[in-house]
């Protein structure tokens, strides 16, 4: 018996239904779709900010399987290229899938609280760090500023660069602590140290700094002996959570993004009993405007054991132990320049990090950084600086002048 061929779809018309559908789930962001045959066409109106081709069968699977960690591990295997401005598709792409996706605030609040279920211990916390801090000084140092600051830069003119609106950023979290010589200084996740070095070389503190990172604190430990200010700033390679001093002021910058939700409790625990009661503690973190689960290609690949927390979820911190909330900032739109800057270093070095590691690896830190950026663009991320003080403590500032004031002269 002949059949009727006709009347059946073809592989290719099955192909250009799904992809459809994966985009209209996706919120039809405004791309050109390619085929591995060459074939192109749209599933939004509007002119196209860059093409998505898809290289085999294989990646449109991948995708229906999961949105998220299908396309970056398909991108960053080569299943899926990006034709023309990767940045400006990131942001297309998040801002159309955030509008599709919000499915109201209790929806993703339960969702948020499942994913926290699994808490950081001292040993998953240790592994997580060296995941994503422990892949050598010398990569980090090829698209860092000079001083190898890795969060979110103040940008305080349009025409400030990395550098400058890092120093920025310092100065800022600085002033807003109200720093005066002779005070003492914990910190909670201090990176390669540059902070810390920032407060005892031009405000006079002396700090005492917490990182899980071997790499991090080995070059913070010889930037302090070079600057000679090891005398001021000791630089400890343990958790925060054996932390065990008294200190008038406690900052963390970037580091609650890997604390995991379960933990906030403990922090607050360990400020409570650090700070001194006429004391001002500082926490600036990446956050949300409403709960929600971290991505899980970012949680697979690039921050395993983060959860970004809303506002309300960073209340956890605080209202156990009655914290004063002094001031919220949100700089959002200062880490969506400063990742996009991130980028473009990147994509100048991205040869030598290829030769370093492998241009998967480069494929999959050019996503995430053009993601984050997007993320922040979008408004799908926050960038949180709260100023908190002990309950009771009057020694704060009435307004908040004191916070765009020039930086002293050093100490």
């Amino acid at each position: 018996m002949k059949i009727n061929t006709r009347s059946q779809p073809s592989k290719t018309s099955i192909d250009r239904w799904l992809l459809r559908l994966i985009m209209h789930h996706a919120g039809n962001p405004r791309v050109t779709l390619r085929l591995w045959t060459g074939e192109e066409f749209s599933t939004s109106e509007g002119e196209a900010v860059a093409c998505i081709e898809f290289r085999q069968r294989r990646a449109i699977f991948e995708l229906i399987a999961s949105s998220s960690v299908g396309f970056g591990e398909c991108y960053s295997k080569g299943l899926i290229e990006i034709h023309g401005n990767f940045l400006a598709l990131a942001n297309e792409i998040v801002t159309a899938h955030t509008r599709q996706r919000d499915r109201g605030y209790l929806w993703h609040k339960f969702r948020s609280l499942r994913a926290s279920v699994r808490a950081n211990s001292l040993i998953r916390s240790r592994h997580n760090v060296h995941h994503h801090y422990d892949l050598g000084n010398d990569f980090y140092k090829l698209w860092l500023d000079e001083r190898l600051l890795y969060t979110c830069a103040y940008y305080e003119n349009t025409g400030a660069t990395l550098a400058e609106a890092q120093v920025a950023k310092m100065d800022h979290v600085c002033r807003k602590l109200c720093l005066e010589p002779g005070q003492t200084v914990i910190e909670a996740g201090c990176g390669w140290g540059s902070l810390a070095l920032h407060m005892a070389e031009h405000y006079g503190v002396s700090v005492k700094a917490y990182n899980n990172s071997r790499e991090q604190v080995t070059f913070a430990r010889q930037q302090a002996v070079r600057k000679g200010l090891d005398d001021r700033v000791e630089f400890v390679l343990d958790d925060y959570r054996t932390i065990d001093q008294h200190c008038d002021v406690f900052v963390s910058v970037g580091m609650l993004e890997h604390v995991g939700l379960r933990n906030f409790r403990t922090l607050g625990d360990i400020i409570q009993r650090s700070l001194k009661p006429d004391g001002l503690a500082l926490i600036h973190s990446i956050g949300r405007s409403h709960p929600r689960p971290s991505d899980r290609w970012i949680t697979k690949h690039i921050f395993p054991g983060g959860h970004i927390p809303s506002l309300g979820e960073m209340a956890t911190v605080f209202e156990p132990h009655k914290f004063s909330v002094l001031d919220v900032e949100n700089l959002r739109l200062h880490y969506a320049r400063t990742c996009a800057d991130w980028l473009e270093n990147f994509e100048a070095v991205s040869e030598q990090v290829s030769e370093m590691y492998s241009e998967e690896f480069v494929r999959t830190w050019r996503l995430y950084l053009a993601g984050a950026s997007a993320g922040f663009q979008s408004g799908t991320l926050q960038l949180y600086q709260v100023l908190f003080a002990p309950h009771g403590n009057n020694e704060v500032p009435w307004t908040r002048r004191y916070q765009y004031q020039s930086r002293p002269e050093k100490q």
